[in-house]
């Protein structure tokens, strides 16, 4: 098992979170789970523009990823992900609650590495997420390094309409990404 492997979890539903998060535990899957609740706050994450935990380079990470969500949809963030030369190498698993075939279709061809639809039956819903688990815990990720002249900064994620009340996020800067202090032990 990949001992130092991070889950990002994009998923604005706190049961279905805390649900997924339980049984991945119940599989055997021990590894830190980093969670956002919707797609801007991932973004901002990955591409430094927040004041969250920072990420060292060579962390190597899997992206669990809800489609309907507040503020950008799954399918933008995949976009946004699969867009970037570095990022691309994040396998992307998506986990929905749609089985519409053309969304199924649309994520595969942005570059999900898989597309689960979330069962409605609770028992059914924690087996499928204890059997991700178990593959969570078999599998090989690249590791994301980031070179000197990398820079992953740029204007911070913002939603498509943001409401008046929102503020830009201040940018980090990119050493403060490639040298910053996230492990997966202080999680």
């Amino acid at each position: 098992m990949n001992e130092d492997l991070v889950i990002l979890m994009t998923e604005d539903d706190e049961g279905h979170a805390t649900l997924m998060r339980r049984n991945l535990k119940r599989s055997g899957f021990n590894n830190p789970i980093v969670h956002f609740n919707n797609g801007e706050k991932l973004l901002n994450y990955l591409f430094g523009s927040t004041n969250g935990p920072e990420w060292d380079s060579g962390t190597p990470f899997v992206i669990l990823l809800d489609i309907r969500m507040p503020k950008i949809n799954g399918f933008d963030v995949l976009r946004r992900i699969k867009e970037h030369a570095k990022l691309r190498a994040i396998p992307v698993i998506i986990i929905s609650t749609s089985d519409n075939p053309v969304m199924m279709e649309q994520c595969h061809e942005l570059g999900c590495l898989n597309y689960i639809v979330k069962p409605v039956d609770y028992n059914q819903f924690t087996s499928t997420i204890r059997q991700l688990g178990l593959f969570l815990r078999s599998i090989q990720v690249p590791r994301i390094n980031w070179d000197g002249n990398q820079d992953l900064t740029g204007p911070s994620i913002q939603s498509p309409s943001p409401s008046p009340s929102s503020s830009s996020s201040s940018s980090s800067s990119p050493d403060a990404i490639r040298s910053s202090s996230f492990s997966p032990s202080s999680l």
